[in-house]
């Protein structure tokens, strides 16, 4: 969507009204918010809350009881979500037989590729040069986890939806999910992500999503 100058900018994401309940029992909402492009946004709640399930409602694996969503001011269905949301869950969601390198070689076949990027250049940046190769069942917890992260550097999704993309990582770890977020922000991007840790994922103070379920 073209933005004109002087206009007010169209939210990447948009939320009205959104809600979701199991069994009749409300998870959370409903809920407002809005998510621009170059945010990166911590949804905070305790455990419980609905975190996760927001993640999911909002990447199009759950549907919502009640509100809608507007992804650049123009309704989400799944025809759009393979090209324009990224989300990455608690588990890494990849194939353990296949080699790092062939797991991104699917997803790129799935998703599509982001121009300026290829898989070894994606493996290289978070730190798995040399990795190509080995198969996923081989690799660590947080090999793992970085995979994933190179998957996301992949995928040419304007939104990121993480959940706890710190989990497994040790503080290199961490300071290289904060980089790929930086720099998906400066690209145009925006993330929303969910996390125990208190860290600074951003430049400054980050946007906080305080997310309560409804009693």
């Amino acid at each position: 969507m073209v933005h004109v100058e002087g206009e007010t900018p169209v939210p990447l994401l948009h939320a009205r009204g959104l809600s979701y309940a199991r069994n009749d029992e409300s998870i959370f909402g409903p809920l407002d918010f809005m998510l621009h492009r170059g945010e990166v946004v911590l949804i905070e709640g305790d455990n419980g809350s609905g975190k996760t399930t927001l993640l999911k409602v909002l990447s199009g694996l759950l549907e919502p009881a009640t509100g809608n969503i507007l992804l650049d001011g123009e309704e989400l269905t799944l025809a759009r979500l393979s090209h324009q949301v990224a989300l990455m869950g608690h588990l890494p969601g990849l194939k353990s037989d296949l080699s790092a390198i062939e797991n991104l070689d699917f997803t790129i076949g799935v998703f599509g590729l982001r121009p300026g990027i290829t898989p070894a250049l994606a493996l290289a940046s978070v730190g798995l040069e040399g990795y190509e190769d080995v198969a996923i069942r081989q690799l660590s917890a947080g090999q793992k986890k970085r995979v994933a992260l190179a998957r996301l550097l992949l995928v040419p999704a304007a939104l990121w939806l993480l959940d706890e993309p710190y989990a497994n990582l040790d503080k290199e770890g961490i300071d290289l999910v904060n980089r790929l977020l930086d720099a998906h922000a400066r690209r145009g991007g925006a993330a929303l992500i969910t996390s125990h840790g208190a860290y600074a994922f951003t430049t400054g103070a980050p946007r906080r999503l305080p997310l309560r379920s409804v009693a």
